[in-house]
């Protein structure tokens, strides 16, 4: 079975390795604290921590995930985890010579423009932050790396799924929404993790998978759209007028599509229906 190592082994990263599991793939995670539910092997390390990352110096997979999370809003934590992370895992794999590529969990944090139209791979990142800075050198790190394996770089919006209540709860609360209206994107964390299955799968079969995707759901959609639907469905009466859309950005997912990939979750209707359900 093809060993696939996904290095950040939390929310997301298991359920990459439960959809690989159930398609013949046998998947390593890596994270700070070991889960004891787990279906799978797992692993203890901190990838700001060479030392602790003796554990992995020994396997040999075929494909690395990087999926790391940064544990506070610094330019510092996020030059830990996202750069001197990513150097420190790919040093700890320096004899894995069966690895064959690596895809980089990143996300759209470097577009910081504000923009009504739709920005994908080919737009030119603007006005980020700390956070859009780091992820973008860790990608240059990536492309760099002059290794015999290739590798991707996602750009995922916002992840929801099970557990992740932020809109729900904010749903639930009108005199808490903000006064302010912006556009929006986000991708459910299973067809997320789908998509990276899927481009696995693609690889194995030999076919092309390119340096760049962005990972987002088909419908860019305002905050108060969404929170207004919401409400709705939790049977609350919405007196409030949504204020004209006034910044943020509206990603396509044309590239994503063009594989062949088909979401589940294509729109927040269809996602957050399955939530409430």
């Amino acid at each position: 079975m093809p060993q696939v190592l996904i290095v950040g082994c939390g929310d997301l990263g298991t359920e990459i390795a439960q959809q690989l599991t159930t398609q013949g793939f046998a998947p390593v995670g890596l994270r700070r604290t070991l889960n004891p539910q787990a279906m799978f092997s797992c692993l203890a390390g901190d990838v700001t921590s060479p030392a602790s990352l003796s554990a992995i110096k020994d396997l040999n997979p075929e494909y690395l995930i990087y999926c790391v999370a940064a544990t506070s809003q610094t330019d510092e934590n996020y030059r830990q985890h996202y750069v001197e992370g990513l150097k420190n895992t790919l040093a700890a794999l320096e004899h894995a010579t069966a690895l064959k590529h690596v895809f980089f969990v990143s996300s759209t944090r470097m577009y910081g423009q504000s923009d009504d139209g739709l920005l994908d791979e080919k737009s030119i990142p603007q006005d980020y932050d700390y956070g859009g800075k780091r992820l973008l050198e860790a990608e240059a790190l990536l492309q760099g790396a002059g290794r015999s394996w290739t590798s991707t770089a996602l750009r995922l919006t916002g992840i929801y799924g099970p557990g992740r209540r932020r809109m729900l709860d904010l749903a639930a609360h009108p005199s808490h929404w903000p006064a302010s209206n912006h556009w929006t994107n986000r991708i459910h964390r299973d067809d997320a993790a789908a998509f990276i299955v899927y481009l696995i799968n693609m690889h194995q079969s030999g076919g092309l998978i390119d340096p760049l995707y962005v990972v987002t759901d088909s419908r860019p959609v305002s905050q108060y759209e969404v929170l207004c639907w919401l409400a709705v469905k939790m049977g609350l009466e919405v007196v409030k007028v949504s204020p004209e859309v006034d910044g943020g950005k509206r990603m396509a997912n044309q590239k994503l599509l063009s594989t062949g990939f088909q979401l589940s979750y294509p729109d927040y209707q269809s996602g957050y229906l399955s939530l409430l359900d």
